[in-house]
């Protein structure tokens, strides 16, 4: 009777860890560390944002013929590597593990840019610019006004104004690669 039961004990004890085992290795893997995960996902989206326009930054520096395209692509790569520095160090006193790999959509998007060449593609990365500066904005203005960690607030406060800016460019210059008139940045 007694071997009856340590054996009952051992297979329960085991199908809870078997139970168990798979909720934790998810939860570890999917840890949030210090954040909410509004704030969570609002900081792993803008680490993939910022990696992305990096990466479209420099194949821009090489492929774009429109000077002001050219230049709006070096301040792309030099402003987003700076942002994404100061979230590194953000996420790593969460305790958060950054993605290192861009979203899907960013490589479709990479290499539809990637078969282009001259006004064709300043044309796309422009336009792609834009649309993407404007979904920023928003997101940083959200989070600036509605994040749970102050850290993560002021992160985003900081780093609008620049997006706003990059709007505004990614706007103009837009206009002009559009009409076929090229300015530089001032």
């Amino acid at each position: 009777m007694k071997a009856k039961l340590l054996k009952l004990i051992r297979y329960n004890a085991l199908g809870a860890i078997c139970l168990l085992a798979p909720a934790s290795v998810l939860a570890a893997d999917e840890s949030h560390g210090q954040l909410s995960s509004a704030d969570y996902k609002f900081v792993t989206e803008a680490a993939r944002g910022g990696m992305a326009e990096v990466q479209l930054g420099q194949i821009a520096k090489d492929r774009a013929t429109d000077p002001a395209v050219k230049q709006f692509a070096d301040k792309m790569v030099k402003d987003h590597s700076q942002a994404d520095q100061q979230l590194t160090q953000l996420a790593a006193q969460k305790g958060v593990t950054l993605p290192a790999d861009l979203p899907a959509t960013e490589k479709r998007e990479t290499d539809r840019l990637m078969k282009l060449s001259g006004a064709e593609f300043d044309r796309a990365y422009m336009n792609h610019m834009v649309r993407d500066h404007k979904k920023d904005v928003k997101e940083f203005e959200r989070e600036s006004q509605k994040a749970h960690d102050p850290d993560v607030q002021s992160w985003a406060s900081k780093t609008l104004p620049t997006l706003q800016e990059h709007l505004k460019m990614a706007e103009d210059i837009d206009t002009n690669v559009k009409n076929g008139t090229s300015s530089i940045i001032q």
